[in-house]
C-alpha cells in the first residue's frame, strides 16, 4: 500500500491528491496526519506480503487434492506465521 492509498482509506473525505496535498470534493485542502497515515500503512503491510506469498489458487487446489486439508492448512499457516498481523 502506498501513501496515497492510505490517505484515501484513513480520510474518506479526500477525493484528490496532488503531490502531498489532499483535497475534498469541493477542492478544499484536507489536512492529514502523516503519523496516522504511516501507522495505517504499517498495520496493513502484512496483507500485501501474504497475498504475494500465498500459493496460487491452482497450486492450493492441487495441494488439497494430493495432500489433503492438513497439507493445505500447513502451507497457509506457514505464510500467516511468516507475515503475522501487527
Amino acid at each position: 500500500m502506498n501513501k496515497h492509498q492510505a490517505i484515501y482509506k484513513t480520510y474518506p473525505t479526500v477525493v484528490t491528491i496532488r503531490g502531498n496535498d489532499a483535497f475534498d470534493a469541493q477542492g478544499n485542502p484536507v489536512q492529514y496526519n502523516e503519523a496516522a497515515v504511516q501507522a495505517y500503512i504499517d498495520a496493513n503491510a502484512y496483507k500485501e506480503q501474504r497475498a504475494k506469498a500465498y500459493p496460487s489458487f491452482a497450486d492450493q487446489f492441487d495441494l488439497l487434492y494430493h495432500g489433503g486439508y492438513d497439507a493445505w492448512k500447513a502451507a497457509i499457516d506457514a505464510v500467516k506465521t511468516q507475515y503475522p498481523k501487527v
